[in-house]
């Protein structure tokens, strides 16, 4: 099981003083986080991508560059790349190159994306919105497997014998799909036999096994090896030294993230006996102590059998420091019982 964080680089007031820290503050404080998940063991560090004021994170891979330089071993992950608005062939380019800068740590979770901004932002239709990721996955598995590439479809000029490059350090950049609850995209991920990543945020993670079984299913169904099939899980995860104590320091981030997305739609402040049900032992919701941590991972991975889980610490204009002890208490206490227990049970 290969444990790791992930940002989307919101930027929301601090719940206490209600100021919200400089953009490029939380850049620097993005790649620190890289930096101490790689010094602390961690296997994954991924970025994702929004075009909104309220996040900073507009361009994952020059993110991901700037972290390479800091960390030496940690995969660097898009989480996830917007597919349907970006040009498959720019997308290629940019992680390859990000790739030979990491020695061959790139890595891409493709998605179709929660929020719709970018489709007016980069001159795209929002119709297109299943037709632009279906084509842009075709294409850029095609990119990502040959040097020279013939390809034509509906959104994008025709490519002749075209010379793709830089190629990246490893023989092809490992390609994920995410998915927030589509069975479509599941499906999709199955068909082209590449990585499934399930944003699984809240509620019953048992909800998501139907994913996993269309995902495998279509996979068989293509002719791709069951053994060559990988899925992730990630999630928002506050860990401290008791599951109380979790809970007391984590609310008031969870409830501010809350409410500062859904402030257009009028949302009432969430309540804490609400966030206790959300935070409860049987819920996806990771918060607690390292124990209940470790416990539901752990019981995700006799639903999906997955094999990496990402941890999403930083909403809700969370302080660096908290950041900082997050990361250590997942890489110290939480990831080696979990890498030693899954070992267990895949025997």
């Amino acid at each position: 099981m290969e444990i790791g964080i992930y940002t989307l680089g919101d930027l929301v007031p601090e719940p206490d003083t209600g100021k919200t820290i400089p953009a490029g503050q939380r850049l620097k404080e993005i790649v620190e986080a890289a930096k101490l998940a790689d010094e602390a063991g961690l296997d994954v560090f991924g970025v994702g991508e929004h075009h909104r004021l309220d996040y900073v994170a507009s361009t994952p891979p020059v993110i991901l560059a700037a972290a390479s330089q800091v960390t030496k071993r940690v995969k660097l992950v898009s989480t996830t790349t917007v597919l349907g608005t970006v040009d498959p062939v720019r997308l290629f380019e940019d992680f390859a190159t990000l790739d030979l800068l990491s020695d061959g740590r790139a890595e891409v979770i493709a998605g179709r994306g929660a929020f719709v901004e970018s489709f007016s932002l980069f001159g795209y239709n929002l119709d297109d919105y299943d037709g632009l990721f279906d084509e842009n996955i075709d294409l850029f598995l095609k990119l990502n497997a040959q040097k020279r590439v013939t390809w034509s479809g509906r959104f994008r000029s025709p490519l002749k014998d075209a010379e793709i490059a830089p190629r990246p350090a490893q023989k092809e950049i490992p390609f994920w799909v995410g998915v927030g609850g589509s069975p479509e995209s599941a499906e999709r991920a199955g068909k082209y036999g590449v990585g499934l990543t399930m944003a699984i945020l809240g509620g019953a993670p048992e909800r998501f096994t139907s994913l996993v079984e269309r995902y495998r299913q279509s996979a068989a169904e293509a002719g791709h090896p069951i053994s060559n099939l990988k899925v992730a899980v990630t999630g928002h995860a506050y860990i401290s030294s008791t599951n109380e104590q979790a809970k007391d320091e984590y609310y008031p981030y969870y409830a501010n993230y809350r409410q500062f997305f859904n402030r257009e739609h009028s949302v009432a402040q969430m309540s804490r006996s609400e966030f206790e049900q959300l935070a409860g032992p049987d819920t996806a919701l990771f918060v607690g102590s390292s124990q209940q941590i470790i416990e539901k991972i752990l019981y995700q991975y006799e639903l999906f059998g997955h094999q990496r889980f990402l941890a999403q610490l930083d909403i809700g204009g969370m302080p660096f420091k908290k950041v900082a002890e997050n990361i250590e208490r997942l890489a110290v206490e939480v990831a080696p019982v979990v890498r030693r227990e899954t070992r267990k049970l895949k025997k």
